[in-house]
């Protein structure tokens, strides 16, 4: 009833999107891995790369292992709904022998045609854990580093991080990264072991042409990342949701 009454106000100019998001103490967590299978998640994957699995579960958890086989394009594991307003939870494992990159994509579309996946995405990169955190944008038009907010062409510095960030890779004590996400309008924070590494404000980015034109930065799929031609080893668990707005149609 609150939450239909809000998007009623919403819908009438009277509040904002982003006031009429719900208080995440008053929303209930949904369980987003079952542990088991990969229900409610769709993998995409270049045509070269059709038949090949890159995401499976294993001992509980979502494993990725590329390390004796980069020779691949980029592949997604997506999730079968969109989500506009939410904070999401996660926790991965990360291993020192791994160079590739991976990340996980929020307000995001897959374009079946073009083999490409447009939107924002929270990078995590246990090569350089300092980048954890930092959003690039794989939208088309966009590619390029949101937070922080550096000039198209240019790349992130270790001296850009938030101060105070805590990695842990998998023969750490402990082993399991906590990553929290949370999107409410234009607004995008997350948290990695409990530190805040990431504050960006997207007014006039998430929201441009390019993005309104891909379908992207408002609404969109959650998606994760093997990132194209990458030996990569990381484990993904305990993916959960509060849905704090109900998407649009389309």
């Amino acid at each position: 009833m609150f939450r239909s009454a809000l998007l009623a106000l919403a819908s009438a100019g009277l509040l904002s999107a982003a006031q009429a998001a719900l208080d995440p103490a008053q929303v209930a967590w949904q369980t987003l891995f079952d542990g088991q299978t990969l229900a409610g998640w769709v993998p995409k994957c270049v045509q070269a790369d059709e038949g090949r699995t890159f995401f499976r579960v294993v001992d509980g958890a979502i494993l990725v292992d590329t390390l004796a086989d980069g020779k691949h394009g980029y592949a997604w594991l997506t999730s079968a709904r969109e989500y506009t307003d939410f904070v999401l939870r996660l926790r991965f494992q990360a291993f020192r022998e791994s160079p590739g990159n991976t990340g996980l994509q929020f307000r995001s579309r897959y374009d079946d045609e073009a083999r490409w996946m447009d939107g924002p995405q929270i990078d995590i990169h246990p090569p350089g854990p300092w980048r954890t955190g930092m959003i690039w944008d794989e939208t088309r038009g966009v590619q390029r580093w949101l937070w922080p907010p550096v000039p198209k062409g240019k790349w992130v510095e270790p001296a850009m991080a938030l101060p105070g960030a805590k990695f842990y890779y998998a023969s750490d004590e402990p082993s399991w990264n906590d990553l929290q996400v949370t999107v409410i309008g234009t607004k995008v924070t997350a948290l990695l072991n409990g530190v805040k590494v990431t504050d960006f404000d997207g007014a006039g980015v998430l929201d441009d042409e390019a993005h309104v034109r891909r379908k992207t930065g408002a609404q969109g799929v959650l998606a994760l990342q093997l990132h194209v031609g990458d030996r990569l080893k990381v484990r993904y668990k305990d993916l959960a949701i509060q849905d704090l707005r109900e998407p649009t149609a389309g």
